[in-house]
């Protein structure tokens, strides 16, 4: 079986989901090409150190641009805090590596844009992890609507609340600050929704938008702050320069109407990605804490006996569950990491694109933009205006 070598530029949180995603991919489904953990790459060596032993990296560096100029590194997988995603996508591409990179994809449409432009021209495979488009009831979701089975679309409605910074004492993290972030939970959420909303119901036309943030001043991070974890030491203060939670309304441009809302302030909330698709024929719901059930409505069942059901998507003939376990048997949230990589190493093998990819996070960087753009005004904005 033949090699790619990847090399990992990020060690924290994510850096744990893409190192198990690798190392589990090739174990469960049966792959042309075999992923080499080659080279794990971060800024604090001895945590590096640690994290390459954990997750079996072959080696460990702490100058990305070294590593990406690598001739024996075929994959740059990023996941970096997202201001340096646009600098390690350019020399990715320009030194020929395959892209496998973090979302957000970058700080606005202009930085995304230049990143898609850059691989698209360098002939690279690209990939934009939404994972969640890889759960598989969402899948699934995808596949009833190819089929027609709820019709024509009339509403999405997409919520994606956290609640992990309601405390005014938790430190202003790099998630907190616009030149780190870009945005916060519109950015960190909605881009997830937006993908989703995209990939399910179509191409959002216009927005209108208001965004709101709660707590303006919060104390400087700890030594060991780090994404949910307030560390300690710090006692002067910073200012908040993104939003704690944003709502937007959309019109896509089939038609449809949809609704969105983020926040990191939504008090019990741990991670509830939850949306509702309305159409002629029927509906969907899902709910990333319940992920292995997709809700389905059929308007053509009998009247007395309609009403939303709840289908376990753990069949063999769902997706990607015939690698995984038998029926009734769940899955969680690193498997769409795994998904992802399977796909990936498939596209590669076969020569053929994977979505989402940065095409889609320069697309749905635009509508995220123009929503940042409306709720400066106040007024409707369309997507085509954001250049």
């Amino acid at each position: 079986m033949k090699k790619v070598n990847v090399a990992i530029i990020g060690t924290k949180f994510m850096g744990k989901a893409h190192s198990n995603a690798w190392t589990s991919a090739p174990k469960f489904f049966d792959v042309g090409l075999m992923p080499v953990l080659k080279v794990a790459c971060g800024r604090d060596e001895k945590g590096t150190a640690d994290f390459a032993k954990t997750w079996g990296w072959e080696e460990t560096a702490s100058d990305w641009k070294k590593v990406v100029e690598r001739p024996d590194i075929d994959i740059i997988d990023i996941v970096t805090p997202t201001f340096l995603h646009k600098d390690i996508v350019l020399a990715a591409a320009k030194n020929g590596k395959h892209i496998f990179c973090e979302k957000p994809i970058a700080l606005n449409y202009a930085e995304a844009r230049d990143m898609y432009e850059a691989a698209d021209k360098a002939g690279v495979l690209h990939y934009l992890n939404h994972n969640y488009r890889r759960t598989p009831a969402i899948a699934f979701a995808k596949q009833l609507i190819d089929e027609g089975k709820i019709g024509q679309i009339f509403h999405w409605r997409g919520t994606y609340l956290q609640d992990w910074i309601t405390d005014p004492n938790f430190p202003l993290t790099w998630h907190l600050q616009k030149e780190f972030a870009g945005a916060g939970p519109h950015y960190d959420l909605n881009s997830h929704s937006v993908d989703l909303a995209r990939f399910l119901v179509g191409e959002v036309e216009a927005v209108s938008a208001i965004m709101k943030t709660f707590v303006t001043e919060r104390p400087l991070p700890g030594k060991d702050a780090g994404t949910f974890k307030s560390g300690s030491g710090a006692s002067d203060m910073g200012k908040v320069s993104v939003d704690d939670a944003a709502f937007m309304s959309a019109e896509f441009e089939n038609g449809a109407l949809g609704a969105f809302e983020a926040s990191r302030f939504a008090s019990g909330r741990k991670n509830y990605n939850y949306f509702e698709i309305y159409g002629s024929k029927g509906s969907l719901a899902f709910n990333l804490e319940r992920m292995n059930e997709l809700e389905y409505l059929n308007l053509e069942d009998p009247v007395d006996e309609q009403g939303f059901r709840t289908i376990l998507v753990t069949n063999a003939t769902h997706p990607y569950i015939d690698a995984w376990w038998p029926p009734g048997h769940i899955i969680g949230y690193e498997h769409a990491f795994t998904h992802a990589v399977v796909d990936l190493l498939n596209a590669l093998e076969n020569g053929t694109p994977i979505t989402p990819n940065l095409y889609d996070g320069m697309k749905g960087m635009q509508v995220l933009e123009a929503a940042i753009l409306s709720a400066k005004t106040g007024k409707k904005v369309n997507v085509s205006e954001v250049k």
